[in-house]
């Protein structure tokens, strides 16, 4: 039983990397595109990041934080996994303190639909009130994710090892 939640918890963690890991290598290509353009192509992630990105960052969460649970304390393995989760839980802190803001800024004037509208328009803290400059949020947006990615990889790297020694 222990060896099928350690597959689950490391696919659910191998979502979550896909879809940082996309950001971040979008990052250059990105950074040359006009304002204009930038703009137009923003949109295109809100519907399929939504599913992918819940199910892979939320699941994964969880089911970290369950695999850690069910491992005994004084294995390796514990820390390992208590490490991987602590990685995730950075991701998610970070996306909700850079990504988020920015991605309500971005998407003020959709119309998004369902879990994409319900989920884009959560918010912890003040939206931007006025508008900064958009390299300003597209930095802050893309950079984010490139550090969203590096957790996410040493949550993954974590997981793989912390599974690899039991």
């Amino acid at each position: 039983m222990l060896a099928l939640m350690q597959v689950f918890t490391l696919f659910l963690v191998a979502i979550a990397v896909s879809c940082a890991v996309a950001h971040a290598l979008e990052l250059p290509g990105k950074l040359r595109l006009s304002e204009e353009t930038y703009r137009a192509v923003q949109p295109i992630y809100y519907p399929g990041f939504t599913i992918a990105g819940g199910v892979g960052e939320l699941g994964g969460l969880i089911a970290t934080v369950v695999l850690a649970l069910t491992t005994p304390r004084e294995a390796l393995a514990f820390w390992l996994t208590l490490c991987a989760f602590i990685a995730l839980a950075l991701m998610q802190l970070v996306f909700w303190l850079f990504t988020q803001p920015v991605n309500q800024f971005w998407i003020r004037d959709l119309k998004l639909h369902g879990t994409a509208d319900a989920f884009f328009r959560l918010r912890f803290q003040r939206r931007l009130s006025r508008a900064p400059d958009w390299r300003s949020l597209r930095n802050q947006w893309e950079y984010s994710h490139v550090a969203r990615a590096v957790l996410s990889l040493a949550a993954l790297v974590l997981l793989a090892s912390a599974i690899a020694v039991t």
